[in-house]
Parts: structure tokens; C-alpha cells; sequence
């Protein structure tokens, strides 16, 4: 059984309800889960997890503060003993891309761990789709031996 780490934060409530929906799904597939708020977690949280899932919104372009705050935090503990530790994100927007998703992807990427599903986004508040979508990448991780990783994104210039 898989220990899956939810990290997250929400303003509006609509990254929370993705956080959970994915939390009822990796429970749902077997999974040990732990579901804490960014302000919540330690460095102690990434390391003692089998995969992790990142949820935040879409500000101005970039993750939340608090999501970054929470990589502050912890990097120094973490940065060299994550390397290959399976993740993914989710989160939601306003009305522009998915640039915060990106971004947390290249802090992951930076450590070296391993994305292996691609994130899951809602404009504004998920629609039943995409709670469905954050159900089923639940239930995926809550197996990540199973899973190959996609393909790599090029970067945007």
C-alpha cells in the first residue's frame, strides 16, 4: 500500500475540493493518504511519503506563496534525498494557463523526482468532470509502480 502526501492550498476553495477528490480516490485504490494544507507540512511529510500530489492555484502566473513557502521550508532538508519520488499536480485558475502547475513542476524537476501523470487544472470551480479527473489521478497514484512517466514538456520560451 502506498503512502500518498496531498499538499495544497486554497483561497477560494476550489484547490481544496481538487485536494480532497484526489484524496477519495487514492484512498478509494488502496492508498494510506495524508491531506495537509502547505502551511501544515514539513520536510519530514515529502520524505516519509511513497508519491506526492501538489495542489495550488493559479496567482498571477505562479504557484501560491504558501505552496512556495512551503518548498522554502523544506528544501534544505529535502533537496538531496528526494530524487526519484514520484509526484504530480493539480490546481486551479482564474482565466489564464496552467503556469502555476508549471512552476511547481520545475522545483520537482530541479530535485530530480519523477512526474508521472499529468496535472489536472479547473477554471474557477471544478466542474464534476474534473472532480472526476482529480478521482482518477487519486486512484493512479495511489499505484505509481504502475505508472510511466510522460513525456517531458518542453519548456516555453
Amino acid at each position: 500500500m502506498a503512502k500518498v502526501l496531498i499538499i495544497y492550498h486554497s483561497q477560494s476553495g476550489n484547490t481544496e475540493a481538487m485536494a480532497k477528490a484526489v484524496a477519495e480516490g487514492a484512498k478509494s485504490a488502496g492508498a494510506y493518504v495524508v491531506l495537509k494544507k502547505a502551511t501544515e507540512a514539513d520536510a519530514n511529510d515529502m520524505l516519509a511519503c511513497d508519491v506526492v500530489a501538489i495542489g495550488t492555484p493559479n496567482f498571477f502566473g505562479y504557484m501560491s506563496g504558501l505552496v512556495k513557502d512551503y518548498f522554502d521550508r523544506a528544501w534544505i532538508v529535502i533537496r538531496d534525498k528526494v530524487a526519484n519520488k514520484p509526484y504530480v499536480t493539480f490546481g486551479s485558475k482564474g482565466g489564464g494557463g496552467a503556469q502555476a502547475l508549471e512552476t511547481v513542476e520545475g522545483i520537482c524537476n530541479g530535485m530530480k523526482m519523477t512526474r508521472i501523470a499529468d496535472g489536472v487544472v479547473a477554471t474557477r470551480q471544478p466542474s464534476e468532470a474534473v472532480i472526476g479527473e482529480c478521482k482518477e489521478l487519486g486512484k493512479k497514484i495511489a499505484h505509481p509502480e504502475k505508472l510511466t512517466p510522460p513525456a517531458v514538456k518542453e519548456p516555453r520560451l
